[in-house]
């Protein structure tokens, strides 16, 4: 019996230790006009999902629990052959507030230019080398995407590295056909900017907010509301600094996708001279949620 119970605790730390980081739900929205026989979204469905969620993205080792809640959606709109498909695809990440039940959104990206070749019975192949295909690069530059953003929230910039593997990604591709590589397409609302700017010094404040806010902020809420309700509006207020070099950069776009929604929730029920300073932020910074923003003073 001993034996037994050995044997099943060993399996359990054995699984414990290989858990890998991301805990992704792929959804996809099939276009209106099908090629094909139906069955092969599902079929993307179930690979993209294997390959996101099976596949070591980081060297660090990683519990069960500790994986990232994170979604994809791929919104197809057309489907140029067979084999072909362009549309959108939205990638969405939180993590866990100590303490609570929570769960605070982390990213929230719609990226428009998303054309990729699927074959059926293909296993999904990606290396750091090089860019095989657009799909496989894709995928693995939100997966790290979504590590480096989590791991900010954890440690001051701690999400360098994975920042740095999606740099070398866009790099590989900058001779791929397909858009959203390039520093001219799309407005700078593409992948090349998404990673070009946090990595740059101007965004260092939006790189510390994310410690300050989740870490600093967020994860103390319990213990000492004011105190740590403060370290998340100075933080907040670090990002002028940002406005001023780069007015309505895509990546403060990105931030306010997700955080809008959470920061007026967190600000509401405070008097209006307390929350007014973060108002006039908000209405500077994010001009697009205004009325959204007009609520919380109410």
């Amino acid at each position: 019996m001993k034996k037994i119970v050995s044997l099943f605790s060993f399996i359990i730390i054995i699984n414990t230790l290989q858990a890998q980081e991301l805990n992704c739900n792929v959804t996809i929205i099939q276009p209106q006009v099908i090629l094909s026989d139906a069955s092969i979204f599902q079929t993307m469905e179930n690979t993209i999902e294997e390959f996101i969620n099976n596949r070591k993205w980081s060297k660090d080792e990683w519990a069960q629990t500790e994986r990232i809640d994170c979604n994809l959606q791929i919104t197809i709109e057309s489907q140029p052959s067979q084999r072909q498909f362009k549309g959108s695809i939205q990638v969405g990440s939180s993590r866990p507030v100590y303490n609570t039940d929570y769960k605070a959104p982390i990213l929230n990206i719609n990226d428009r230019d998303f054309e990729f070749t699927f074959q059926e019975n293909t296993q999904i192949q990606w290396s750091i080398d090089q860019h095989r295909d657009n799909l496989s690069s894709v995928l693995a530059f939100y997966a790290n995407m979504i590590l480096a953003a989590d791991y900010d929230t954890f440690s001051p910039e701690g999400g360098t590295e994975h920042y740095l593997i999606c740099q070398t990604i866009v790099s590989n591709a900058q001779n791929a056909p397909e858009a959203g590589w390039k520093a001219n397409e799309r407005g700078q609302q593409n992948r090349y900017w998404l990673v070009e700017n946090i990595i740059t010094q101007t965004f260092k404040p939006l790189r510390d907010l994310a410690y300050n806010y989740h870490r600093k902020g967020m994860d103390k809420m319990f213990s000492d509301l004011i105190e740590s309700r403060g370290v998340m509006t100075a933080a907040l207020l670090e990002l002028n600094s940002i406005h001023k070099i780069k007015p309505s950069s895509y990546n403060m776009q990105v931030f306010f996708y997700a955080k809008a929604d959470e920061i007026i929730s967190i600000y509401k029920p405070l008097p209006a001279a307390e929350k007014q300073p973060i108002y006039e932020l908000l209405k500077k910074l994010d001009p697009g949620n205004i009325s959204k923003y007009e609520k919380m003073m109410q």
